[in-house]
């Protein structure tokens, strides 16, 4: 059965999701860029995309800022005179939040006792705390909270999943993820501690998210450190090493400084190494042909001689492109209605969100005390 959403909040991923579910497209991205770049339909679609529009049809959108609802009237979008009417309209089945994070809580919990289920985006609250008092309030009305983790989507990370899981490059003994940038903290809600805002809050969630998503394991150490270098008010990057419960260790970094870009991922494994340079997937794998071959002839490595540090050779490994994986980038949405349905568990859960949340909060006490935390 298709499902009516409303829309709290018509900014830039509240556009975003505006066009994408009066379109069936299911593409979220900022609905003004999306309408001046068609090329970026191109770039996010894939082979195997559902159509929304037959799941779920936009009831409308309401933003406080009138002219994003003068922005929704223009694109023939029904507009609530306010969050009221959205609440009181018994034909939404579900309320989609695009607000800034601190008013999340508040509007979640306005909306499941209306009766709406709820998709919200990231982070979902600025705090475990809120989630909790979230999570209660569905328990007590039987609502859906789903919370919007979408980059579990995202093809370089199914590229790395894939390698993981099917060993491409043996066992996995480490994982780098990486964003970076060079136009320091946006000049948004994303430099306002008031509103949620930060790095670890803005890009911190997506990586944590994918990762505690791709290893099934328990955290047994985190250490964090956050960087103030653009923004005094909110970290504009930080660096997270987390140890699990194998001995596997991830590297995160999020970083708003970096005019060099290194490679988004970076996965050791005891039989190869994969790297995934970019979010066009360019990378590779190369892979081991035997353990046997250890021993080589000293080179020059600065003012001394290395044998242990000599480069590899063509005889001795393989190279192969990286493999492509094949997902539905609407899945989500899909997963969303089929869950309401009951025909489907949900594939992103609040309590997978409320895990993210406590090991951010960890971070912050690493960065703040200087200590590692243990957890879990």
């Amino acid at each position: 059965m298709k499902k009516r959403v409303a829309i709290l909040g018509c900014g830039g991923m509240g556009s975003g999701h505006a066009i994408a579910i009066a379109s069936g497209t299911g593409i979220a991205v900022w609905g003004d860029v999306f309408q001046k770049d068609e090329s970026l339909k191109a770039m996010l679609t894939g082979p195997i995309d559902t159509d929304i529009s037959k799941k779920l049809e936009l009831a409308g959108v309401y933003d406080i800022d009138p002219a994003r609802n003068a922005w929704a009237a223009e694109q023939g979008y029904f507009v609530y005179a306010d969050y009221d009417a959205i609440l009181q309209d018994p034909m939404v089945d579900v309320v989609l939040i695009a607000t800034p994070n601190h008013l999340h809580k508040d509007q979640a919990i306005a909306a499941m006792r209306a009766g709406k289920h709820v998709l919200c985006e990231k982070p979902v609250t600025p705090n475990s705390a809120e989630l909790e008092a979230i999570m209660a309030v569905a328990a007590e009305t039987g609502k859906i909270f789903y919370p919007r983790q979408n980059r579990r989507w995202d093809r370089d990370f199914r590229i790395v999943k894939k390698i993981y899981e099917d060993q491409l490059v043996g066992p996995v003994f480490a994982v780098e993820s990486r964003i970076q940038g060079s136009r320091g903290i946006p000049g948004d809600w994303r430099g306002k501690k008031e509103f949620g805002g930060g790095m670890m809050l803005d890009w911190g969630v997506h990586l944590l998210d994918r990762i505690l998503f791709m290893i099934p394991e328990k955290v047994k150490k985190i250490f964090c450190d956050l960087t103030y270098i653009t923004n005094d008010e909110c970290d504009d990057g930080f660096k997270m090493h987390l140890t699990f419960e194998s001995g596997l260790t991830v590297s995160l970094e999020v970083g708003t400084c970096h005019f060099i870009s290194l490679p988004i991922w970076y996965v050791a494994g005891k039989d190869g190494t994969a790297v995934v340079n970019n979010w066009q997937c360019e990378g590779k794998i190369v892979r081991l042909k035997s353990w046997e071959d250890k021993d080589a002839l000293p080179i020059l490595a600065g003012a001394g001689l290395t044998k242990t540090m000599a480069p590899r050779d063509q005889d001795s490994t393989n190279e192969y492109e990286l493999p492509e994986a094949v997902f539905d980038n609407n899945e989500l949405y899909s997963n969303l209605v089929d869950t309401i349905n009951g025909t489907a568990e949900q594939l992103v859960t609040s309590e997978e969100a409320l895990r993210v949340l406590k090991l951010m909060e960890a971070a912050f006490e690493s960065s703040e005390k200087g200590i590692v935390v243990h957890f879990e």
